[in-house]
């Protein structure tokens, strides 16, 4: 199976279909300056995953940016044991553990996250499982730390959401690379540490349902823009560090202190669903800047979260409704025991709404063999056939009608 590991030059752009919108949220914004048990081959299976792409990682040059959503980057764990090797042994296991709640947590709800804790045991998660790999690790005598990236399978993910009435998405959006600047006192900073840059980088947006994708920040970064070209919108050097990422879509993301240890954060550019222009102050129960930031970063994530699946729903729905006015066709049989009969029921199929016609391919003493032609779809054309007094079924390949 393949996984989405996308690094910079190396992301491919994938043309999707979407309603034009805006995400509009304004306030003033002031332009200061300024992740050995008894479990045998499954044990062994997860220690060669976890060495391949470990192998693959470190031929990633500057890092790779991981953003399939059912993928969870940082994931930490540390675990004492009789010693270093059964430390880490367990640390395999615990790992996929965490992160899938994580993940839970991520696409679902805190109340399905309590519920699978409560319902799923260790052995449960491992069929989710795609693969793992290490970010960093230490060891120690009875010890092992480590921090993980773990990737769950697709399909079955999809399925348990769905067992539980979240609808996924059938695809994320396109990648959207962020230049967050912050406005300090002294300068402008783009690269820099910072309590601004630091959110975003915690945020570990790759993996959403629209990926957000910060820059790294190395020499070929720093020398493509610095944060005077950015707030400048300098057109040749926008390009040049939207180029290097490979993502379609640009937001710059401005933020300086506010009032009260508050964040006055002003994000804009253009995204595949629409113009975003979000210019907000937002505070922290304990007046830290810092957690402000990351909750001012978390609530725009959640809020490009529900456009875009805004969007994506009336992009279903608008295909639904295209499909629903298409000719369609299906064979069916229809059984009967006179020629009165067979004509009753050919009258009741073409009074039936959305019904265009009943072509008949063979007939005989004890049915007809039909081209039904409808539009509409057939759960609404089974639902119109009821509406005349005929049920329409299926058995096996074979669609049949008959009188209710």
């Amino acid at each position: 199976m393949r996984y989405c590991v996308h690094s910079p030059k190396r992301l491919r752009n994938k043309a999707r279909r979407f309603v034009r919108c805006e995400i509009v949220e304004t306030e003033d914004f002031g332009l200061t300056r300024g992740v050995k048990s008894a479990l045998g081959l499954t044990q062994v299976l997860l220690a060669a995953m976890v060495w391949v792409f470990a192998m693959t990682a470190g031929l990633q040059a500057g890092g790779p940016v991981e953003t399939s959503i059912f993928a969870v980057q940082g994931v930490d764990v540390d675990v004492t044991s009789t010693d270093a090797a059964a430390a880490k042994n367990q640390a395999l296991l615990d790992v996929q553990v965490k992160a899938f709640f994580q993940l839970v947590g991520r696409l679902g709800t805190p109340e399905l996250v309590a519920e699978l804790q409560a319902k799923l045991k260790p052995e449960d998660i491992t069929p989710y499982l795609r693969s793992l790999s290490i970010e960093q690790e230490s060891s120690a005598p009875g010890r092992y730390i480590g921090k993980f990236t773990v990737r769950f399978l697709p399909e079955p993910m999809h399925k348990l959401f769905a067992a539980y009435g979240i609808k996924l998405p059938s695809r994320q959006g396109d990648p959207i690379l962020v230049l967050p600047v912050w406005r300090g006192k002294e300068a402008n900073q783009l690269w820099e540490d910072n309590i601004w840059r630091k959110a975003w980088l915690e945020l570990r947006g790759e993996q959403g349902l629209v990926p957000l994708i910060v820059p790294l920040g190395d020499l070929e970064d720093t020398e493509a823009i610095d944060a005077e070209a950015a707030l400048l919108k300098d057109p040749i050097k926008i390009e040049a560090i939207r180029r290097r990422y490979g993502a379609p879509t640009l937001l710059l993301a401005q933020a300086q202190l506010a009032e009260g240890g508050g964040i006055h954060m002003f994000i804009e550019g253009e995204t595949e669903f629409g113009k975003v222009s979000y210019n907000k102050i937002v505070t922290a129960e304990d007046g830290n800047p810092e957690t402000a930031a990351m909750n001012g970063v978390q609530t725009f994530q959640n809020l490009l979260f529900k456009a875009y699946t805004d969007n994506a729903a009336k992009v279903a729905a608008e295909e639904a409704a295209r499909r629903a006015n298409e000719r369609q066709e299906i064979a069916v049989s229809v059984p009967f025991s006179s020629p009165t009969e067979w004509n009753s029921i050919r009258s009741r199929i073409l009074a039936a709404p959305n019904v265009m016609g009943v072509d008949v391919s063979s007939l005989s003493f004890e049915g007809a063999v039909v081209r039904l032609v409808f539009r509409s779809g057939l759960e609404s054309l089974q639902e119109n056939m009821e509406r005349v007094g005929l049920r329409l079924s299926q058995y096996g390949e074979n669609w049949v009608i008959q009188p209710l």
